[in-house]
């Protein structure tokens, strides 16, 4: 779960990665194509990649409505995947991740789970994640999910992915629908084995060591409720010589090398069991 510190509230102090001014204005006509890293770095060309999305709204089963925003790759009949904000919301820099997952040929769906709020400061982000109903959540990424394995131009195939407050609820979601796959960056994953007889996934991990919250004895107790459960070899963990929230270009504890590893790793995964 995210703290004062964890989720990248403090400005990032690390140098930006270099983009010409050109390059930055051709990226914006949409006439330039430039690393994820990089356009999430810049908020100008975080904000111009969100602009292409679509809003979707969807009923619940208890008649609420889930909502989020659709990326749509260019090739179609394409498998899905569902995005998962931190505890600032559905932000440019979700929304973006989404983008470039349409552009990996997949159907992407990144909740927005506080209803169109997007937090400023730590303390905005702390009470919106705070009030969040756990059934009304879990109901809303039950439907989100279920309607992407239903779209008219999905394989069926169904993915989760969510940083810190949206990686606990990945998993979360997978337990409580089936999936194909599901990913987690240095999430909250304090499950026991009956929590977990439902998840049939595989499940990828990605945790920092440094991490003072989502670290080593939450993960290992993780590890063995799986163990238990019977489902060991549907786990992959990989730690990273870095803090929460390292894949955040916009935090300062940011750490570029281990991010792309991430990335990297998190595409692949994606690739073998979703497409």
């Amino acid at each position: 779960m995210c703290d004062l510190y964890g989720c990248g509230d403090k400005p990032s102090n690390k140098p930006l990665p270099m983009v010409s001014d050109v390059l930055r204005r051709n990226f914006l006509k949409g006439a330039a194509v430039l690393p994820l890293a990089t356009v999430l770095a810049y908020p100008e060309l975080a904000r111009a990649q969100a602009g292409a999305v679509s809003s979707v709204s969807v009923p619940t089963a208890s008649g609420g409505t889930a909502m989020g925003v659709l990326a749509m790759p260019a090739k179609l009949p394409a498998p899905t995947v569902l995005l998962i904000h931190e505890w600032w919301g559905l932000n440019d820099q979700i929304k973006s991740v989404a983008v470039e997952f349409a552009k990996l040929g997949y159907i992407a769906l990144a909740v927005d789970m506080y209803g169109g709020k997007v937090a400023g400061s730590a303390e905005e982000a702390k009470a919106l994640m705070s009030a969040i109903d756990p059934v009304s959540g879990t109901e809303q990424l039950v439907a989100l999910i279920d309607y992407l394995k239903n779209h008219k131009s999905s394989t069926g195939k169904v993915g989760t992915i969510g940083w810190c407050f949206g990686g606990g609820w990945s998993l979360n979601a997978s337990i409580a629908t089936p999936v194909d796959a599901t990913i987690i960056y240095y999430g909250r994953c304090v499950k026991t084995a009956a929590e977990l007889a439902t998840l049939n996934s595989p499940v990828l991990g990605h945790f920092g060591t440094e991490d003072q919250s989502i670290n080593a004895q939450m993960v290992g107790g993780f590890e063995a409720a799986m163990k238990e459960a019977g489902k060991a070899a549907n786990l992959t963990i990989h730690w990273y010589e870095a803090n929460h929230a390292f894949a955040n270009p916009t935090g300062s504890r940011y750490d570029e090398a281990d991010a792309a590893l991430a990335w990297e790793r998190t595409t692949a995964f994606f690739s073998k069991h979703l497409m």
